[in-house]
């Protein structure tokens, strides 16, 4: 299984923004019906393109921080975040197929 990293407010900029590689963030709340429907979906994309990005999850209820710098309003947010800069942005349930066709352009995947 993937790692799935834990981020905070105060590990957000190490972790996310200087990170050599692309990374998802799933912001998210216990709470939330659809973050536990997008959950399982987000672990299958962290499986498969493990050698493509990393996967990170951030509790809003617990960091309430970079929600707001980001200017997210509703859970789930997906954020992909590649060079410091957010590249692409997925709120609400997908289906996988339809999260992986905004991913897959900056993941430098063909198709």
């Amino acid at each position: 299984m993937a790692d799935m990293l834990e981020v905070t407010d105060s590990t957000f900029e190490s972790d996310v923004l200087q990170a050599d590689e692309p990374t998802l963030v799933d912001f998210w709340a216990a709470w939330c019906g659809p973050c536990k429907m997008v959950a399982p979906v987000v672990e299958e994309i962290a499986e498969e393109f493990e050698d493509h990005l990393r996967v990170a999850k951030m509790d809003v209820d617990k960091n309430g921080q970079t929600p707001a710098n980001y200017g997210i309003q509703g859970i789930p947010t997906l954020i992909l975040f590649k060079d410091g800069e957010e590249a692409a942005r997925i709120v609400g349930f997908r289906p996988k197929a339809g999260m992986m066709e905004q991913l897959r352009p900056h993941l430098g995947l063909d198709g």
